[in-house]
Order: C-alpha cells, then structure tokens, then sequence
C-alpha cells in the first residue's frame, strides 16, 4: 500500500483540472510496492521458494481483510447509488453464483507455491508488521469519511502493471509453480482497471 498524498494546487492556488489530479496522482506510482527491491528480485527470478512462499501467505492476510475494509466504507457511505458499485469490490473477494473469488484464487496460488490451505487460514506466517499496516488500512477506512477511504483505494492505479510483471515473468523463472495457481492475477486485470475508474471518479 502506498499513501497517496493530495496534489498540490496550482501557484495561483486554483484546484487543479481532472486531467492535472489525474496526472498527478498516475505520478505515485514510483513509490508503488512493485519498485520494491524484495518485489524486484521476485519479477527478476532471484527470490527463493521460501521467499515467494513467504510473500503469499503475508500477502494473504491482505487479501482476507480487503472486504472486511470494503464493508467499513460501506457502512460509512450514505449514497445508495456509491454502494451498489462499491459492493460488488467485496463480491469480486468473497465469490458470488459461479464465481469463487479472488480469496479463493488466492488460496490456489498459496497451493501452486506449495502452501497448504490450512498454513493460509491460521496465519502463522503472518508478520507482525505485515499485520500492523493492514489493520491500520483497515482501522482508516473506518474512521475516514467515505470519499478518503474509496480514494485511499487508488493504489490499484498501478495493480495492473504488477499482475501482468507477474504473469509474464514468474512462469520463466519460477517453472515450479504449478502455473494454475495464477488465476488471481489474471482475475484481477479486469477488476481493478473497474475498480479504478470508479475511483477516479470520487476523487
């Protein structure tokens, strides 16, 4: 997650144009995780087993607790047009008629890794400060006004280009992963160029 910051105005202080926030706010994506050295030496094929392994069972717990933060902001919201859309965020992680959904796409790239379901659920490799920034997302969504917590979701600007480094890159360096397992990344193209249109649109 990275914190999007509000864009300066301009030095006449008028609030930019939609196109200037836009373009500001595309700007963050240098600080966005992908640059991270630990995420480029997994797109690059030098992370280990146990250090892909690692990054999907603490990554997990960000998954199971995207609805949990979904759901806040729709308790927050009181637009019923705002909510029929934001809902279908927690329908694309909990699955709906014929869709399992993204937790469990993600429990199957846990299993693809070598992971067991029951390792995923415990949480027993859980970090603590992987737990304390999510929980903290979480606790902000819930406390902000609806608008900061939808906007606070825009990270996902930059989620496309990091599911696409992954499919394209891990089934050449990492061929031990069953490549069924990706499922979730491919699932998450379409979702979260949706995702992010809407919430453009609040901002």
């Amino acid at each position: 997650m990275v914190r999007i910051a509000s864009p300066p105005a301009s030095s006449q202080g008028e609030a930019m144009s939609p196109e200037a926030f836009r373009e500001a706010l595309m700007a963050k994506g240098d600080y966005y995780h992908i640059h991270h050295p630990y995420q480029v030496d997994m797109a690059e094929g030098r992370a280990t087993p146990e250090q892909i392994r690692g990054w999907v069972a603490n990554r997990f717990y960000y998954q199971v607790m995207i609805p949990q933060k979904d759901a806040a902001l729709l308790a927050n919201c009181p637009d019923a047009a705002t909510r029929r859309r934001w809902i279908q965020r927690l329908l694309d992680h909990d699955g709906h008629d014929d869709d399992a959904g993204g937790i469990e796409a993600w429990l199957a790239l846990g299993e693809a890794v070598g992971l067991t379901r029951d390792e995923l659920w415990s949480q027993e490799h859980v970090l603590p400060g992987v737990r304390f920034a999510v929980d903290a997302y979480v606790n902000f969504v819930r406390r902000a006004s609806w608008q900061e917590g939808a906007i606070s979701s825009l990270t996902e600007l930059f989620a496309p280009k990091a599911h696409q480094s992954r499919l394209d890159t891990w089934p050449i360096h990492y061929p031990w992963i069953d490549e069924a397992g990706y499922g979730y990344f491919r699932k998450r193209l379409k979702e979260a160029r949706r995702d992010v249109e809407h919430g453009l649109e609040v901002a």
